[in-house]
């Protein structure tokens, strides 16, 4: 088990360094650092060389005097933002954008389907793993080994991808899907009402 104390201790003997860099970076000297925070220059230049360890007293108005978070003065780790980073991609003419953001397990994404050219049967893929849909915007045709399905607002899907399959808007405008997929074997499961 981790002792506190040691990673305490660990980034503490971190801060003098990140001190004089920050110094350093901004052209201050320990004389103008010290009329600034009102830290005496022997307790500056003791912080920077790790001779002392920081207080709360003395790193808010060094955080004040360098205009940084405390978080980045301190080096402390960042917590857990909730927010997703949506970063699209493009792949086979479709636009992804990830809702989840850890590797493995079920992937959530928001699909961008554009406007499909008018083609009988488009080349239908397979590939390894579980998928389902939801169509949020527009109408999605569906076309599922030989079933050609249109799917509107408010409609889900699920299938097995080892099944060849093909998705693309069907009408005059782009289609929004949310998508869950997983490896083969995860299914995910709409209800619409409470079991019987």
């Amino acid at each position: 088990m981790d002792d506190p104390t040691t990673d305490t201790d660990a980034v503490l003997a971190a801060v003098g360094p990140r001190l004089r860099a920050l110094r350093n970076q901004r052209d201050i000297t320990l004389s103008d650092l010290s009329e600034t925070t009102g830290i005496s220059v022997s307790t500056l230049s003791r912080l920077e060389s790790g001779q002392r360890r920081p207080t709360l007293e003395q790193l808010l108005p060094l955080a004040s005097a360098y205009r940084v978070q405390l978080d980045d003065l301190v080096g402390a780790p960042r917590t857990g933002d909730p927010r997703v980073v949506l970063r699209p991609t493009k792949r086979h003419g479709l636009t992804f954008i990830p809702l989840t953001g850890r590797a493995g397990g079920l992937q959530a994404y928001k699909m961008i389907l554009p406007v499909a050219p008018d083609t009988p049967v488009p080349e239908l893929r397979t590939h390894e793993g579980y998928e389902w849909l939801y169509v949020l915007d527009g109408r999605l045709r569906l076309i599922l080994g030989d079933r050609d399905l249109i799917l509107t607002p408010g409609e889900a899907a699920e299938f097995d991808t080892h099944v060849p399959h093909w998705l693309g808007a069907s009408g005059p405008h782009p289609a929004e899907v949310l998508a869950l997929f997983g490896k083969q074997g995860e299914r995910a499961h709409l209800r619409t009402g409470p079991r019987p």
